[in-house]
């Protein structure tokens, strides 16, 4: 049985020919023009997006309302953005930077680094591309474990900088990921001790994931990145300061909501091993990325999962008589393959079958997601 993010989640690998050279395209390809129906609400709300919060609050005056407001955040919305997080300028920018310098090379040595077709880390399309029509408008680079085979590829006489910026970067955010851990089971009323991997930072697995979204020549047809839910427990972003991420707001009056960035927040995302691990009661938010016309766009994702061989259920202190279990327990690694299958069904697929309905679980796991 795999033990590591890098033994899963290997079919449904888009073909290194599938990549263009987007910054060079002048005129929208048709395999990347998707129907107007996938921008329909966009921006439905227009006043209200998710809750900023400042760890300060927490930090420096023991205002422990920070952690209702983390609750109300994920319950309502999957996400939050962080501010006064500890987390350098210095880091954000030097990490942008070196994004900046990896997918600014030529194609032909980029794809000296291409993500081969059993394997996890390295450059290519969105891991979802085979799960859609259409390709998207982006650019990706992988990197589980160290980053220094692949760098060797892509800089063989200068691969240090870019090697040292990145392992400062997932130290730093795998400390910022323990603590936010810990927040996150306060405001579910439970222990650390209950959920002690989630804090320690032994064995705790994580990727990062470097994206590209160039200016687009028509990007009222093209798309950066689909619509999906992340496979983590929780998922941290940086976006620079180009808008682009949306999150969709259940409930009548909701839609796709834009994610404005703030500089030096970042942004929190649940991912579904949140939903799991708290009985549906904090959802997976579903997002997308949209692109521009004039502008490029860069995020880095910080994802965040479990020590290999952990079972992710439905933490004990969350399950009541009156309110059983709603999902088997799973490793990340099973779930990582049983994402890579059945993708916007996954969920369901791990629910228990005599479990009752939750109103405030699955809430994005349902037909919403227009798979090709």
């Amino acid at each position: 049985m795999p033990t590591k993010v890098s033994d899963t989640c290997r079919p449904h690998h888009p073909i290194v020919s599938q990549i263009l050279d987007l910054y060079s395209i002048k005129e929208l390809p048709e395999s990347h023009a998707w129907s107007s129906d996938d921008h329909t609400g966009s921006n439905s709300i227009n006043f209200e997006s998710i809750p900023v919060i400042d760890l300060d609050n927490y930090n420096h005056d023991n205002n422990f309302n920070i952690l209702d407001t983390i609750g109300h955040a994920c319950k309502k919305w999957g996400a939050f953005q962080l501010i006064n997080h500890n987390i350098s300028e210095k880091l954000l920018e030097d990490i942008e930077i070196a994004g900046r310098r990896l997918f600014s090379l030529p194609m032909q040595q980029k794809l000296k680094a291409a993500r081969s077709p059993d394997g996890v880390s390295g450059y290519g399309l969105a891991r979802i591309s085979s799960f859609f029509d259409k390709l998207m408008w982006s650019e990706g680079f992988t990197i589980v474990g160290s980053p220094l085979e692949h760098s060797r590829l892509l800089w063989p006489q200068d691969f240090n900088s870019f090697c040292e910026v990145v392992e400062e970067y997932e130290k730093e955010m795998k400390k910022l990921a323990g603590r936010m851990m810990k927040l996150i089971l306060e405001s579910l009323g439970v222990a650390e001790e209950d959920a002690k991997w989630g804090v320690e930072s032994k064995g705790r697995c994580s990727a990062l994931q470097l994206n590209s979204y160039p200016a687009c020549p028509d990007p009222g047809r093209a798309m950066g990145l689909a619509e999906h839910t992340d496979s983590t427990v929780l998922t941290i972003l940086h976006q620079n300061n180009t808008s682009g991420l949306q999150v969709f707001r259940e409930g009548a009056a909701g839609g796709w909501v834009t994610v404005p960035p703030i500089p030096g927040a970042l942004v929190i995302n649940a991912g579904d091993l949140l939903h799991i691990l708290s009985n549906g009661l904090y959802h997976s938010v579903l997002h997308r990325a949209v692109v521009n016309r004039s502008s490029h766009r860069l995020s880095v994702a910080y994802l965040y999962g479990p020590p290999p061989g952990i079972k992710i259920s439905p933490l004990p202190k969350l399950v009541a008589e009156g309110q059983p279990p709603l999902f088997r327990a799973i490793t990340w690694s099973e779930y990582l393959r049983t994402k890579a299958k059945h993708f916007d069904k996954a969920l369901s697929s791990v629910r228990l079958i005599c479990a009752p309905r939750n109103p405030f679980s699955d809430t994005n796991d349902h037909n919403r997601v227009r798979v090709g």
